[in-house]
């Protein structure tokens, strides 16, 4: 058995600096892109617990022949679960165990549509990083993409800038 393997109940019991996977502010490098391996295909029930639990009730995410009737011709998944969807799949490579919060979302752009069945992956580079003005934790900018996938050929469906307040390694104060 694996302690670390987040399957395992011991996973939650070990010491917090063991098992983080996110980076502290001193391994971010300005200009360097992170591929996340993690991808997720969005179901029908994604889309719908989304819209559920934001009491969002478009019609173009929820019914299929108020959709058919769109230029899109089928429903849409939720613009914030994609964008959404993209900032968890980028945790685990970047800000897990490590983020004080998120500070801001900024620039979101959809230049694509999202539909069920469609799987996304994400990247993330690191365009700025600076001290706070004490000194004891760090900002750090990335520009987030989202891509439907399929096959070889992928589309930019969603993008977005995110700023992070990150602790600094505890050996480095």
């Amino acid at each position: 058995m694996n302690p670390f393997s987040k399957s395992e109940c011991y996973y939650w019991l070990w010491p917090l600096d063991q098992r983080m996977t996110g980076r502290y502010y001193e391994a971010f490098e300005v200009g360097e892109t992170i591929d996340h391996e993690k991808r997720r295909t969005i179901s029908e029930a994604d889309n719908q617990t989304f819209c559920d639990m934001t009491m969002n009730q478009q019609p173009l995410h929820l019914d299929a022949e108020f959709a058919a009737d769109s230029q899109f011709e089928r429903r849409l998944v939720n613009g914030l679960y994609t964008m959404s969807l993209a900032v968890g799949l980028t945790i685990g490579d970047t800000t897990d165990g490590t983020i004080v919060a998120n500070l801001s979302y900024d620039d979101v752009e959809h230049p694509n549509p999202v539909f069920v069945g469609d799987t996304i992956r994400a990247q993330s580079t690191v365009t700025d990083k600076r001290e706070t003005s004490d000194g004891e934790r760090g900002i750090v900018t990335m520009h987030v993409e989202a891509f439907t996938v399929n096959g070889a050929e992928e589309t930019l469906v969603c993008e977005f800038d995110r700023t992070a307040l990150s602790l600094k390694h505890p050996d480095e104060n």
